[in-house]
């Protein structure tokens, strides 16, 4: 399934802002994307770290966490004045269960530490018995996007 992410603001507050801890590299830190229900409601004034985030799914083939990011790149394009933060796609192999969203995270190893970027609505339950579960990453946007102009 193709998406489109939201960033939480306070992501972009901590990337830019006076506190180290919170700054992200998205091609060398630990990038991570989990899964949620649908009763999982993102705030994105609020919404700071993944100890916010509840809801995480369970099910055959999913490890709590979610997976990590790979084959991450950033990429400026002139023509649209937008910044991509690129990754592969995120694929869950013999898999069983049922996810509304996606958060994706960099992960430090504690919950409390780990900053949240943004999250991806599927719009609609999306369920998978015994098969492979993909998040086709939008191969302009990215996993994120900022717009510069």
């Amino acid at each position: 399934m193709a998406v489109t992410a939201f960033w939480y603001g306070p992501a972009q507050e901590g990337t830019y802002g006076a506190t180290a801890a919170r700054r992200v590299d998205w091609v060398t830190d630990t990038i991570k994307v989990m899964l949620t229900t649908a009763t999982y409601a993102p705030d994105q004034d609020l919404h700071d770290f993944k100890d916010d985030v509840t809801n995480e799914i369970t099910g055959t083939g999913y490890t709590a966490g979610g997976v990590t990011l790979g084959t991450k790149s950033v990429v400026y394009t002139t023509g649209t004045n937008t910044v991509s933060l690129r990754a592969a796609d995120s694929v869950w192999a013999s898999a069983s269960f049922t996810a509304r969203r996606a958060v994706v995270y960099k992960d430090t190893g504690a919950a409390a530490t780990s900053p949240v970027l943004g999250w991806v609505d599927f719009g609609a339950d999306e369920t998978v018995a015994a098969g492979t579960f993909t998040i086709d990453w939008d191969a302009t946007d990215g996993v994120l996007k900022i717009v510069v102009a």
